[in-house]
């Protein structure tokens, strides 16, 4: 199996690059997120890559970070979900987001990925939602974000990271009896404080 790639960047695409190592040129799929931070044409380059094997194609997927990799891989043993659609999710949202949202099964932050409808969505939160939260998230956001799922949701489509967004929810006090508007403004509150 090709576990990486060194080599010379050749050509850029819209969904990929080729990569040139030792005079022969490997076509690889990547996330967007890769694709911006390759670098310039002729620029040495390293891939964290993927052999993705089917009767018919042979199809190779690079990564800047073994971290992209792992979770590209994870993804992949989801019942129904190609590597295309893992792509697809790495390209629209940063690791710590995607993470985020699947650890806390925030739906409605995974179905805004083209491609991924309601049903694919609860699948993923279903087959991964322990793994992910006990492998990936490093933040107590795991346990408290149960409850402030929504607020969660609420903060990252206004633009805060997954890292800024749980230390927000991490100052909301525990009591569930706040409204979603209420819980939000005491979240919105911690960065007007900063």
């Amino acid at each position: 199996m090709i576990a990486g790639l060194h080599g010379r960047l050749e050509s850029l695409g819209g969904d990929g690059a080729i990569i040139n190592v030792g005079g022969i040129g490997f076509r690889v799929y990547m996330p967007t997120s890769t694709l911006s931070s390759l670098g310039k044409i002729g620029d040495e380059v390293h891939l964290y890559t993927h052999l993705h094997l089917r009767e018919d194609n042979a199809t190779l997927y690079g990564f800047g970070t073994d971290d992209e990799l792992r979770l590209f891989q994870t993804l992949l043993g989801v019942s129904g979900l190609g590597p295309k659609l893992a792509l697809a999710m790495l390209s629209a949202m940063s690791l710590d987001k995607l993470t985020m949202a699947i650890a806390t099964g925030s739906v409605d932050l995974l179905t805004v990925v083209p491609g991924i409808g309601k049903k694919v969505a609860d699948r993923l939160v279903l087959e991964l939602k322990d793994k992910i939260a006990a492998g990936w998230v490093t933040t107590p956001a795991a346990q408290l974000a149960e409850a402030n799922t929504d607020v969660l949701a609420a903060l990252t489509s206004l633009g805060y990271s997954v890292a800024e967004a749980t230390r927000a929810v991490a100052t909301l006090p525990p009591s569930s009896d706040l409204t979603l508007e209420e819980r939000l403004k005491l979240a919105l509150q911690y960065f007007t404080a900063k």
